[in-house]
């Protein structure tokens, strides 16, 4: 039988963080350890060897930082999911990540559950970021002037209602209740929507859609 665990590349500097997430692995069946990494070229190393699943990635780091190894991580496979895990919450790193390609973003002192959370989040394709960051995000976008840019005319009328919701930084269960939709409708509209507006995952979407104007 196949191990379908997910398996985890960490990314840290500190012994002692790597030891903690070692045994919070250890104690979830869902999540598996695939390597360790010290530093950002180190990581990007191990994920062309190994390939997991998923990548825990710190920020600063000798040896390269977080967000360089997430870009050259991405440049060669796209597919990667990334989540930071970090004590910087400034604005202009969030958003450096998620421009590299990081799928989501929290901060070191979330309990092991929130984490936990986050890690089966990101491991099987959502975007997430920790409730603080992203009230943040969404004030930093209301706040932004939005350039008149066409309001995606390839998307069908269904899809645009869960792209706007997206952008509102809905779930996709409160989509598929606002919509009177089933789960898997809603993750084949995003599929779609993915597709059509050729971006990598959710995080890259709601950023596109809010510069069009939605989810004001």
């Amino acid at each position: 039988m196949s191990d379908s665990r997910l398996r985890v590349l960490i990314v840290d500097d500190h012994p002692i963080f790597r030891k903690g997430l070692r045994a919070l692995l250890a104690s979830h069946p869902e999540l598996t350890l695939a390597g360790e990494a010290t530093s950002g070229g180190e990581a990007v190393q191990l994920a062309a060897e190994l390939r997991p699943d998923l990548i825990l990635m710190d920020l600063q780091m000798p040896g390269g930082d977080g967000i360089t190894a997430i870009r050259r991580i991405i440049a060669v496979q796209p597919e990667s999911r990334i989540l930071v895990v970090t004590m910087f919450d400034d604005d202009e790193s969030v958003f450096a990540a998620m421009r590299a390609g990081a799928r989501g973003y929290v901060l070191k002192d979330m309990d092991d559950a929130e984490l936990s959370r986050a890690l089966l989040a990101v491991g099987h394709g959502e975007a997430i970021f920790s409730s603080a960051l992203a009230g943040r995000m969404m004030r930093f976008f209301d706040q932004r002037p939005m350039p008149r840019q066409p309001l995606f005319g390839e998307l069908t009328e269904s899809e645009h209602k869960v792209l706007e919701l997206i952008a509102q930084g809905e779930s996709n269960m409160v989509i598929a209740e606002r919509l009177a939709l089933s789960p898997k409708t809603v993750r084949n509209y995003i599929s779609n929507i993915f597709s059509k507006l050729q971006v990598a995952d959710r995080a890259q979407a709601m950023v596109k859609a809010r510069d069009a104007g939605l989810g004001g």
